[in-house]
């Protein structure tokens, strides 16, 4: 089984600005020592103000213990640092099924489902999409748009730099892929758990078996 820690750090597409990307950049390199990634931080004002990390495995998995981990972590370096000005509530949750997509594993993961994107630039004449993903190589990838208005072209093409926020759109095939996804990677788990268990000594010659 591939080592989390021994893989190369993925850069994110798509990062913050202002007070939440002096956030992520406060806690991102203590959620990698984790062997975990970051997601999203955002703030809102949600009970005051609310700043939520968004954060995963490798493999794409959270758990609740995951969460309070990162919890734990993060938040004395936090208090130390104190990015934010105010008093603030810090929600640590997991990306959801219908989750961002920041980085380009994020796009091969869940190509052929449906997306929401927006540009920074105008493409096709319009900034926002609501589509399949398709042919996503190294430099960008295709949206094929799932209500086309007419004389509207039916797909484009979004460069990686050029995106400004993906998100996948939930539908009943999202959901049946995410739970198979999940059952495998609790399956994997396991199967792990077992192959590193305690092996019984084997009996000295003369003791009975």
């Amino acid at each position: 089984m591939t080592d989390d820690a021994a893989m190369p750090i993925e850069e994110r597409l798509v990062t913050e600005t202002g007070v939440d990307a002096r956030v992520a950049e406060i806690i991102e390199p203590v959620i990698q020592s984790l062997d975990m990634r970051l997601v999203r931080v955002r703030s809102s004002g949600q009970n005051g103000l609310t700043v939520q990390i968004m954060a995963e495995r490798n493999d794409g998995t959270m758990s609740v213990e995951d969460c309070e981990a990162i919890s734990r972590a993060i938040s004395p370096v936090l208090d130390v640092e104190d990015p934010v000005e105010k008093a603030y509530h810090l929600e640590i949750s997991s990306p959801g099924i219908d989750r961002p997509l920041v980085r380009k594993s994020d796009f091969v993961r869940w190509e052929g489902h449906l997306a929401r994107c927006d540009a920074s630039v105008l493409i096709n004449n319009r900034k926002r999409f609501r589509g399949y993903i398709r042919d996503v190589t190294e430099t960008g990838f295709s949206v094929e748009r799932d209500q086309p208005a007419y004389g509207e072209e039916n797909i484009a093409v979004i460069p990686f730099s050029a995106l400004a926020e993906a998100k996948l759109v939930l539908t009943d095939e999202l959901i049946r892929e995410s739970l198979r996804a999940d059952k495998a990677a609790k399956s994997a788990e396991a199967e792990n758990e077992n192959a590193t268990g305690d092996i019984p000594e084997a009996p000295e010659a003369g003791d009975p078996a």
